[in-house]
């Protein structure tokens, strides 16, 4: 049956997923999935299955990489695709279920490490790079020879960056080349001095040098892409490079380079806007957008508690990949912070096709987090690890009595007064049960008024604080103040009858229904 409101089930078993990469040529498979790497990673490690991870744009070659790894390692190999989360993780759960011993995993990654030990080796892929192209871009973007600058590139294009640099360094005397934070084998000792790791990438920073002192020249994307805003590994280096210095990136087939400050400065006014969202927010959807994530269950506890603290009501959603009509249905939820790698909290969300924000845990933390540095002098970090304690950049939550607490502002968004929680964290550091404030009684002012002592606005607030909304459940409270509730038992208050047949069929036609 078709209606303004359905389509008949023929359509949806027809309707095309998306179209899958073109196949690589059979001659290049040996360089672009780097097969002789892979079969010496397999050969060390002596492992008889093996889970083969690949994105959607390339399971077209998966078939015949996995005949052919076969073929020279007498391993059997599983093809791992259609990830509940994030293709750029690696599915240590999926491999779990195949008995895999170890993991390959192809096409661009997050290089976050995964919930349980398990060998994995990178396949990034080698994008061919125009060297002498990409050079003048370079000394066009960068015309004075001192000035400090760092060469990043897309995974893809990393085994390029030292032939570019090489080309560079005769001119340049201050060149500094990233390479992918790929994890160290194991017995392996760390370099001398360790480089510091940050984006998913390691910098060879010499002593008492800082990166906040470069500028950057990414190699990676394509010069006619029509929409440069959903590319998430570049969104994260621009959201966490210093602003004040130039960022420009380069197409490495063509050559064509543009400057990225406009686009850094959109993403974050977005960002600002979105924390000022989840400051005016009163109920957060935690939505769980990885299993397979180290620390993932540390962090889903610091954010639970995050919000309590700020007066907050949360819900924790396990949804799979958030998709518009699935989040439609908790139209209770104010925003959503999506607890997720760094390339997969920035992925691109289509305009106006989720009817709340998506939020990233560090825009979380500096909504709630009243320690937290104002905006513009605190780090963006796109990965949750980074606001977990013993992290470098951990800011623990202020004490019950920091005045922090009540420090009250106006929202940005909706121009209203936004009054300071009602709750406190307690002072014991491993609990996260929380304290309510002490609600002030009014005092009546002497007759004469110049001798009673006039509140401080903190104390105003506290007085007004409207706690008895905040002590029931909030979704509770919505619920009840729409029109439609649900079904209602009404038990004890309905004749005793015996069984009857109800409707026979689907949702969408059943039987009584008729062709109508």
């Amino acid at each position: 049956m078709e209606s303004t409101f359905s389509s008949s089930a023929e359509a949806a078993l027809q309707r095309d997923a998306g179209a899958a990469g073109l196949p690589t040529p059979f001659v290049d498979l040996d360089r672009v999935y780097e097969l002789q790497r892979v079969v010496g990673f397999v050969r060390d490690l002596g492992c008889q299955r093996v889970a083969l991870q690949f994105p959607d744009q390339l399971l077209g070659d998966a078939g015949v990489v996995a005949a052919r790894l076969e073929e020279t390692t007498g391993s059997k190999m599983f093809i791992l695709g259609d990830t509940a989360y994030g293709s750029c993780c690696v599915d240590v759960l999926g491999a779990e279920q195949a008995g895999a011993q170890a993991l390959v995993h192809f096409g661009p990654a997050c290089l976050s490490p995964p919930a349980r030990p398990l060998p994995v080796a990178f396949v990034f892929g080698q994008r061919s790079v125009a060297l002498e192209l990409c050079a003048k871009a370079f000394e066009a973007q960068n015309p004075d020879p001192t000035a400090p600058v760092v060469l990043l590139s897309e995974p893809a294009c990393a085994h390029a960056l030292e032939a570019l640099a090489t080309l560079l360094r005769p001119r340049y005397l201050d060149l500094l080349v990233s390479s992918p934070a790929l994890p160290l084998p194991e017995g392996s000792l760390n370099p001398e001095p360790e480089p510091l790791e940050r984006f998913g990438r390691r910098f060879p920073l010499a002593p008492g040098r800082c990166l906040e002192e470069y500028g950057a020249f990414y190699v990676g994307g394509s010069g006619t892409s029509s929409d440069p805003d959903l590319d998430p590994d570049l969104n994260r280096l621009l959201l966490g490079w210093a602003p004040e210095r130039p960022f420009s990136s380069c197409c490495p087939d063509t050559g064509q380079t543009r400057d990225e400050g406009a686009r850094a400065g959109r993403l974050r006014a977005r960002r600002h806007y979105l924390v000022e969202r989840a400051r005016d927010a009163r109920v957060v959807g935690l939505l769980a957008g990885t299993l397979g994530v180290a620390r993932h269950r540390e962090a889903l506890a610091h954010l639970r508690n995050l919000t309590r603290a700020a007066g907050k009501h949360s819900y924790v959603l396990a949804l799979g990949r958030p998709t518009p009509p699935k989040l439609a249905n908790f139209p209770e939820v104010d925003v959503f912070v999506l607890l997720a790698c760094p390339l997969g909290a920035l992925a691109p969300q289509p305009f106006g096709s989720f009817f709340r924000p998506i939020l990233s845990p560090c825009e979380l933390e500096a909504a709630c987090n009243p320690a937290w540095p104002p905006l513009g002098l605190a780090p963006h970090l796109t990965h949750y690890a980074d606001l977990l304690p013993g992290s470098p950049f951990h800011v623990p939550l202020p004490p019950p009595e920091s005045e922090l607490w009540d420090t009250p502002d106006v929202s940005l968004v909706t121009g209203e007064l936004r009054c300071p929680p009602a709750w406190k964290p307690s002072n014991d550091a491993g609990c996260s049960a929380l304290t309510p404030r002490p609600q002030l009684e009014l005092v009546e002012s002497s007759p004469a008024g110049k001798y009673a002592k006039s509140p401080l606005p903190s104390e105003l607030f506290s007085q007004i604080q409207p706690t008895q909304l905040q002590s029931s459940p909030f979704a509770a409270s919505f619920l009840s103040s729409r029109s439609w509730q649900g079904l209602q038992p009404h038990l004890g208050q309905t004749p005793v009858t015996g069984a009857v047949s109800g409707r026979r069929g689907i949702a969408i036609a059943y039987e009584d229904e008729g062709n109508s």
